[in-house]
């Protein structure tokens, strides 16, 4: 690949090798093309040479990451471009492209964890009432968000679950996770009862004689994709009076931060929630804490 290999070119290449060599999702395969379509448009008209290895000085990137901030993205979304940029200049480097990664010498701009949103137990328990379950598509759904809260599943896994990764009779899930590494996690007596409820009955009246190795489907024999299930939460929250903020993201939130409180150590819940680095799953210790100061601060005589 020398300089006269267009820009559009190395990110083919780059994803590709993603996508092939490191076997990343495919939810992060688009979000790597995303932040380099617009790095690449970027390019087009600051460096209209459109080589592969355009704005391979710091300056130029750090001027490209200055637009972000002007645009008025947030420094968490700042930090993923960057992260997109330095995977793809390393690999550029790595395959002898270039000589110099541009983004070396940038930091990662700052920002705070924000504490994850999440429900009450009442509100989780009027969320899991909601669905119909007289009808098939409301046992799928019940199922579904019973799996969700207990299991603490990425809507991107609970969605792409084949019907053979369920063991009922052990009450365990087989899921594939990110970088399409796998993990079993246990699934609790509610969510067991409601899933064979499905299985039974709920499942075979959808897809009524169609085959389909995922677990759950939709209405058309399909798989029910991620943005269908985000929908028929959102309604379902609206019916159980939770009207702002619900995503599926929520309900693995609250199952983390509900084990948490129950007692569960930080590296059982890291396993379920299929976290590589128990700094990801420590940001639920502070919801936790910000629950005991609370309880303190309501009881303590001295408060």
């Amino acid at each position: 690949m020398g300089a006269t290999v267009s820009t559009a070119v190395a990110v083919r290449a780059f994803l590709a090798w993603c996508r092939v060599d490191k076997g990343l999702s495919a939810n992060t395969l688009a979000s790597y093309e995303f932040d380099l379509k617009r790095f690449s448009d970027y390019l087009a008209i600051t460096v209209p040479s459109g080589a592969a290895a355009p704005g391979c000085d710091t300056a130029t990137v750090r001027a490209y990451v200055d637009s972000l901030y002007a645009d008025g993205l947030s420094s968490r979304t700042i930090a993923r471009h960057l992260t997109t940029l330095r995977n793809y200049f390393l690999y550029l480097v790595r395959e002898g492209h270039i000589t110099c990664d541009p983004t070396a010498a940038l930091n990662p701009p700052r920002h705070l964890k924000s504490l994850p949103h999440l429900l009450s137990r009442q509100d989780l328990m009027q969320l899991l009432e909601s669905p119909d379950t007289s009808k098939p598509q409301g046992l799928r759904d019940r199922a579904m968000i019973e799996l969700l809260y207990a299991s603490g599943l990425r809507v991107s896994e609970l969605c792409g679950l084949d019907l053979g990764g369920v063991d009922l009779s052990l009450g365990l899930a087989t899921i594939t996770g990110k970088g399409n590494r796998q993990r079993v996690v246990p699934v609790g007596r509610q969510a067991t009862t409601w899933l064979a409820n499905y299985i039974a009955s709920g499942r075979p009246a959808l897809l009524r004689n169609r085959k389909s190795r995922y677990l759950f489907v939709s209405a058309r024999g399909t798989r029910l994709t991620r943005q269908g299930f985000w929908k028929l939460l959102v309604n379902y929250g609206k019916q159980a009076g939770i009207f702002r903020g619900l995503t599926p993201h929520v309900i693995r939130h609250s199952c983390a931060t509900h084990l948490l409180e129950g007692g569960a150590d930080l590296r059982s819940v890291q396993t379920i929630l299929g976290h590589a680095d128990i700094s990801t799953t420590q940001i639920y210790t502070h919801v936790v804490t910000r629950g005991l100061r609370e309880t303190i601060d309501r009881h303590h005589p001295r408060n």
